[in-house]
Parts: structure tokens; sequence; C-alpha cells
């Protein structure tokens, strides 16, 4: 039975489907929410995580499917957005390797219900491999292994966009490109956020890392020299430049009044805990790099090789000009008088209403 809640949660979301089903197995609650195929199908990640309510999940679920279909549209693929969320409950913690197959057995079920209106991806916790282990059973995913005729990872595309997006955010907000000297914190170095690392320390940034997992840390400190702070002061750390690259809602009533920053340009999807968020950004002066633009990178990858058969330079290019499609965002931002999410949700949503051919 829906709950007033529930309810509540889908009038607000604006999407157009969720599929659902229970693995008794595992105990977990799985989510496809589908928020738009006026592009195309919808695509996204497939994310499994611990929640500590499969509501949770849900919510998850549907507020990434609406970034996605954002994305999406703001790098032109021929796709819509959706989520897929394999809500893990947290009293029990992580799936075993001896689970792990059965669970995606299941949730390969449920994908091949909708019959390709979505099409799944790796995301947090799931990876190639997976995607493998799902096509045997499903065909609607991206990014298999290479070796399997996918497009492999989308790790280096992801951390190039969002390298590049700072670039972008560095010379709107300091009229230079040039990292040579600026601080930057990276919250957040699993995949991505390490790829990153290497990237701003090879051009010439001073960085500082921090994440939950304290191996990642040591491991790319004895790597790069970089210095690290606690995860919970990586937000109100003085620097130039804010990359948060771990999970969303970062950005919120009570962080932002603590940032010590110029510049927010980070991986992580979400990172604004509300609408509100950016127009308090906004009035703190402090420039921001919408998530669905910064990050885009990986589906550049996946669509660029898969969809598009773009050469490996073909994609390098399309990422890169991510920078460029900030520069507009942040231009039509300023000359609005908004907050930069407004201006790129305006510029994504004025292609959200033009159908695919």
């Amino acid at each position: 039975m829906m709950t007033d809640g529930d309810a509540e949660l889908y009038r607000g979301w604006g999407g157009e489907l969720v599929a659902s089903c229970y693995d008794e197995g595992t105990g977990a609650f799985m989510f496809i929410c589908v928020h738009s195929t006026v592009r195309g199908p919808a695509a996204g990640g497939i994310r499994l995580k611990a929640y500590d309510s499969p509501g949770d999940g849900l919510r998850d679920g549907m507020r990434l499917s609406r970034a996605m279909s954002l994305k999406m549209a703001i790098c032109g693929a021929p796709l819509g957005g959706g989520k897929a969320v394999i809500a893990l409950d947290s009293a029990r913690g992580d799936v075993s390797t001896g689970q792990r197959g059965p669970l995606l057995e299941r949730f390969a079920a449920l994908l091949a219900s909708l019959k390709g209106t979505y099409y799944g991806a790796p995301d947090m916790n799931t990876g190639p491999a997976d995607m493998d282990f799902i096509h045997a059973r499903s065909p609607y995913v991206f990014c298999r292994t290479e070796e399997r005729g996918g497009s492999g990872s989308t790790t280096q595309h992801t951390a190039l966009g969002v390298f590049c997006s700072i670039l972008a955010s560095a010379e709107f907000a300091f009229g230079s490109r040039s990292l040579a000297g600026k601080s930057v914190v990276v919250q957040g170095v699993g995949e991505v956020g390490a790829a990153l690392v290497g990237r701003l320390v090879r051009a010439g940034a001073r960085v500082t890392i921090s994440d939950v997992a304290e191996d990642r840390v040591a491991k790319l400190a004895a790597e790069f020299g970089v210095a690290s702070v606690a995860p919970e002061a990586a937000a109100a750390t003085d620097c130039d430049i804010f990359a948060p690259c771990a999970t969303g809602g970062v950005l919120n009533a009570r962080s932002i009044p603590e940032l010590r920053c110029a510049v927010v340009a980070g991986a992580a999807n979400n990172q604004l805990a509300t609408p509100e968020d950016d127009a308090r950004l906004h009035e703190r002066g402090i420039l921001y790099a919408p998530d669905f633009v910064a990050s885009a990178g990986g589906v550049l990858h996946g669509v660029g090789l898969e969809l598009w058969r773009w050469s490996e330079a073909q994609v390098d290019r399309a990422v890169e000009q991510l920078g460029d499609t900030l520069l507009e965002v942040f231009a039509k931002a300023r000359a609005e008088r908004i907050g930069t999410h407004a201006a790129a949700e305006k510029l994504a949503r004025a292609k959200l209403a033009v159908p695919r051919a």
C-alpha cells in the first residue's frame, strides 16, 4: 500500500515510471527509475549501495534519474535519463561474494522486463565486469569490458571532464586556466577522484585530498606527495577550488556557509541537497560548476564509443568541450543574475523539450 509520503515522492519527481522488485536472499530492494524517454530510451548507472530504508534508495534513484535527463540533454546524447538502485539493507551489511551473482541475476530479470526502456551502466560499486554478467541475461547495458565488445570503464573520461570543468571555472573566476599554485581540495578519491588528482598534480595545482577510506588516502599521498584532511573537515578547508567527488548532498544549508573556496567543481552526482542551495552559493559569490555538466564525460564515453562509434580522440575532444559548455552556463547565469545550476537547467530543458527525430 502506498503511503502519503510515497505519493508525495512520486508527485514531486516528474518522471515516467518506476519498476521495482525485492530480493529475498539479500533483503535488497531494486528500483529502476525512468525519468524521461523524450530524447530516446532512458539510460543511467546501476548503483549498488546500503541504505537505512528502501525509501531512501528509491528517493536517491529518483533524484539521480532526473539529473541524468539533464546530463543526457546537455551533452546532446540521443537518450533520456534514468537510474537503477540496488538498495541493500544497511542492517544486514554488504552482499557476500556468493550472493552477488544471484542478486545481479534478479536485477537482470527486472531490467529485461522493461524491454529496452532503460539501459544500465556502471555506477557506485558496479563496474564493466558486472555489465558483462548482466548483458549475458539482458542486453540493455552500456560499458561492458572491452574484451566483451563494450567501451570499458568511464573513469578516465569522467575525470577528464571534471578537469576541463575546473579549467573553465578557473578561467571564469580567476581570469586564467592555469592551475599552477592553485589550491584544490578533492573530497573523495575513488577511481574518478584519484584520476582527477593525478591530472591536477601534473597541472601544477597544490592538492589536498580527503576520503573515508584511509587506504586510498595513504596510497595517493605516497604516489603524488599530496596533503590530506579528515573527511569531516574537507568542505571547510581553505582553498581556491573545492572538488566534491564522493556522494551527493555535500552542498547544503549547513556546509555552504562553511565553504572557504571561490569555486566548486567536482564529479559527485546531486551535489546540491536542495534546489535552494544553488541560490545559497550564488549569494556567497561561489562559482559552482553544475554536476550534471562537469561529470558528463562518462556519458560521452559510453555514447560516443558505443552509439556514435567515435574514436578515442573524438571522445576526448567532446569531453574537453564540456568546459566551453560551462562557460556558456556561467555567462548565462551572470547575465540573468541567477545561480549556475538554474542556468544549466534552462539550457538542458530547452533540449529536453525537443523529442528525438
